[in-house]
């Protein structure tokens, strides 16, 4: 059986951890788009860990870890990730990088950090890990894809050569820096190989047989789905399909093949970047919040930045998993809310003086202002509570609330950090 798990809004849903306890019951995990331009934090018996760009599943010995061939793949991260792991007393997992994922070269990041800089208040608040200037690569057939690097040397070169053809153009009279050298990228390119060689495989191959003996396949997500480059809030976007679809080319899985799909939903909003946000708040109401969030505050994982915080917003929610093909909700965090007297919620948008219960483009987006329903909270701290039906009243009330608006029922309730505190429905 394969089931996805991904986010239905900006990122920050809580991916990570409901990855980690489904992956208890997989075989194989995947991640199957985006780089290390997000993390997602996990909390279990070894600690606490933000991973960006290793799957979820590496703290269970049983299971087999796969970086497909969507992925952007950063050597420099992944075997900083793998080392800091073994610092910390977690076993070696067991990992495979796929022959066809692509890799991020220094260069990407260069650029990425340059052109925001370029951009200066424009900017699309990239993390600056080089993504976007990854995907344009490999969409552009400019990149390097793993099997690349056990080519005849000579072949790898010239390709070298067409490439930076274009990247010094660039360096030199767009950003004004030294221009890269085939000598400086191929030695760059061999020690990516020589870190790389006991991981790389034909994943493809591997998992239509992981298929036929019926294994339990668990694709993970990165950001949500309105962080999606044809879905969400365009172009203040990632540069790769979030939706969970993308996984049947991310990592080889036939459309048909996947049978589940848990879209995670915040209990609350948060988001990292630039962007729409229609229900977000400000002030010392946001910083509060913030200051409670996540599982010791709401900051991104990769960059340290705190987050933009909002209400539930349930338009962008429920949008968010139709674009997803969500079969079953996970709701996150609902354990922060209970400082509350009131908990406001957005159940509808203003747009141009009508109200609107669709999530629309961009451009009508801009002009669309919340509309807030007050529910009552419940004004108790409700971690270690392990049946639904333990909740307080109002607890139960505002999870059956957004259950009825989104349209997907509520199969896993989070009501804390760590792998234990879940509530299956």
């Amino acid at each position: 059986m394969v089931k996805a798990i991904v986010g239905a809004n900006w990122g920050d849903e809580g991916k990570g951890k409901i990855t980690d306890v489904m992956a208890a019951q997989s075989d194989i995990v995947i991640r199957f788009q985006g780089g290390s331009n997000a993390g997602h934090t996990i909390v279990n018996s070894y600690g606490k860990f933000a991973l960006h760009q290793l799957p979820s599943g590496i703290f269970y010995h049983h299971v087999t870890n796969i970086i497909g061939n969507g992925v952007a793949l950063s050597v420099e991260n992944f075997i900083t990730e793998l080392e800091s792991l073994k610092e910390r007393g977690v076993p070696a997992p067991k990992i495979f990088v796929s022959d066809r994922a692509q890799i991020v070269m220094p260069y990407h990041i260069a650029l990425d950090s340059m052109e925001e800089a370029r951009l200066s208040d424009k900017s699309f608040g990239s993390t600056k890990s080089g993504i976007a200037p990854f995907y344009s690569d490999k969409y552009a057939k400019n990149g390097f894809q793993v099997s690349e690097l056990w080519e005849e040397p000579s072949l790898l070169k010239e390709r070298i050569a067409r490439i930076l053809d274009v990247k010094n153009v660039l360096y030199k009279y767009l950003y004004h820096q030294p221009e890269l050298t085939v000598e400086q990228v191929f030695d760059q390119l061999m020690k990516y190989k020589e870190i790389l060689t006991p991981y790389v495989t034909d994943t493809f191959a591997y998992l239509q047989k992981a298929l036929q003996e019926g294994k339990n396949i668990l694709l993970e997500g990165q950001l949500g789905a309105l962080k999606d480059p044809d879905f969400g809030i365009y172009p203040m976007v990632t540069s790769s399909s979030t939706l969970a679809g993308y996984g049947t080319v991310g990592a080889g899985i036939p459309p048909y093949a996947i049978e589940e799909i848990i879209a995670v939903v915040k209990a609350y909003s948060s988001s990292v970047g630039s962007g729409e946000f229609v229900s977000e708040i400000f002030g010392e109401e946001a910083d509060e919040l913030r200051r409670r969030g996540g599982d010791g505050g709401e900051y991104g994982a990769t960059t340290g930045r705190p987050r933009r915080m909002g209400w539930l917003d349930l338009v962008a929610s429920r949008y968010g998993c139709q674009a997803q093909g969500a079969t079953c909700v996970a709701f996150s965090v609902l354990d922060v809310l209970g400082y509350l007297d009131e908990i406001p919620v957005c159940v509808a948008y203003e747009l141009d003086g009508k109200q609107i219960e669709h999530f629309p483009s961009t451009s009508q987006l801009k002009r669309c202002k919340p509309v807030l329903k007050t529910l009552p909270g419940w004004k108790c701290d409700i971690r270690g509570i392990k049946k639904y039906e333990d909740l307080p009243e109002n607890c139960r009330k505002y999870v059956e609330f957004a259950e009825k608006e989104i349209g997907v029922r509520i199969g896993i309730v989070s009501n804390g950090p760590s792998r234990e505190d879940i509530i299956y429905r």
